[in-house]
């Protein structure tokens, strides 16, 4: 693959997953635009998360059975028109009805992550994985800022016109540059949903990967949702946007995303599995030691979100080389499992907080790379005996 089509894959998924993102800094803004209390403005951000669930479960894996090229196509424009909507929406009902179509479109970055596994050549599909991969993260890390900038300075509103024209800058560009390969996949859309539980059954990878993805999400979960719990109250009293700028940590994860194609390019991705999740650990560790200096929790969450990226990507690059002719729906079970673990974590956050604090939210959070650790190690069992 050329690097000028690495990076607009990068920058689309980047964009794209920001859809998801947007409002959440921008609830009171809403919340008085529209007439109602913040809380309930908060609907936009399940809507939307509601909206990529959807997307998740039933136009992804499409992406095994039609062109790709139009079906991100679609999807883009799709998103374009749903921001404008969003934009000029009238009342809170209108908006959130809106931004769950708004989800559903967004899931392309599910449609162009294992579709640049499949363009790319064998030797360098780790990296160019890591690299589209690395444009989600800086997606999601910059969303909220940019939109707290942006309607700072021109309203909430603005922020959807900005995207939908971000949307429509990126589908002219991908109609054009996208390569469009045959699907490997014949038959009806029924039946192409159905096979994604046979897959789940037939691939132990693929269970063994969605487990691994599932206790990542859960721990990141954990930590980014008690965080901001911890943060807000005595001593600290942080507000949005001082909590907001501990997220730059996350770029490391970016960059470790790239690090870990490259492992996988090498042969080397059950070691490199290994190792990140004894990074993550390691991070929560450091997470734990907030009481003692604030350094101590900004150096954990380099390390942790190094980890998490890190074996997400080789997650994703191992189940992309069981079955070429799958690998949009190999990608949906695996991202049903993690966006179930989202769901899941962020009610285990504020249960764990109210009941015993930081301490009890860092003692879950570190128990699931010990999970993952043990899975690790109990599957090098089992290889070495089958060899």
């Amino acid at each position: 693959m050329s690097r000028g089509l690495v990076a607009l894959l990068a920058l689309t998924c980047g964009a794209a997953v920001a859809n998801i993102y947007w409002a959440q800094p921008l609830l009171d803004d809403i919340g008085r635009s529209l007439g109602v209390a913040t809380g309930t403005a908060a609907a936009v951000v399940v809507a939307a998360q509601v909206g990529y669930a959807l997307g998740l479960g039933f136009v992804v894996p499409l992406g095994d059975l039609v062109r790709r090229r139009r079906l991100v196509v679609g999807m883009l424009a799709a998103a374009a028109v749903a921001c404008m909507a969003s934009a000029a929406a009238p009342s809170l009902a209108v908006l959130a009805a809106v931004t769950v179509g708004l989800g559903v479109a967004s899931a392309v970055v599910q449609v162009l992550v294992p579709l640049a596994s499949d363009l790319a050549a064998d030797h360098e599909r780790g990296r160019v994985v890591g690299l589209v991969v690395s444009g989600l993260l800086i997606g999601i890390l910059s969303a909220r800022t940019v939109a707290g900038l942006v309607a700072a300075a021109f309203g909430w509103r603005a922020v959807f016109v900005l995207a939908a024209a971000l949307m429509l800058a990126l589908t002219a560009a991908l109609a054009r540059g996208l390569p469009a390969p045959e699907p490997k996949t014949r038959g009806a859309y029924p039946a192409l949903l159905r096979s994604v539980p046979t897959l789940v059954r037939e691939e132990r990878v693929l269970r063994l990967r969605m487990a691994y993805g599932a206790v990542g999400m859960l721990s990141f979960t954990l930590l980014w949702t008690g965080l901001t719990l911890v943060l807000s109250a005595d001593p600290f009293d942080y507000g949005e946007a001082t909590i907001g700028l501990f997220g730059l940590a996350g770029l490391a994860g970016a960059l470790a995303a790239q690090g870990a194609g490259r492992l996988a390019d090498r042969g080397r991705g059950r070691a490199g599995t290994g190792f990140f999740w004894s990074i993550a650990l390691v991070g929560w560790g450091l997470a734990a030691l907030l009481d003692t200096g604030i350094a101590f929790l900004v150096a954990g969450l380099v390390v942790f979100d190094a980890g998490l990226q890190g074996q997400h990507v080789l997650n994703q690059s191992a189940i992309y080389a069981l079955r070429p002719e799958a690998r949009s729906r190999l990608n949906t079970a695996y991202m049903v499992s993690v966006f179930i673990a989202a769901a899941l974590g962020s009610a285990l956050a504020s249960i764990a907080f109210g009941l015993g604090g930081w301490g009890l939210v860092c003692a879950l959070g570190a128990a699931c790379p010990l999970v993952a650790l043990t899975l690790w190690a109990r599957d090098g069992l089992a290889h070495r005996e089958h060899r």
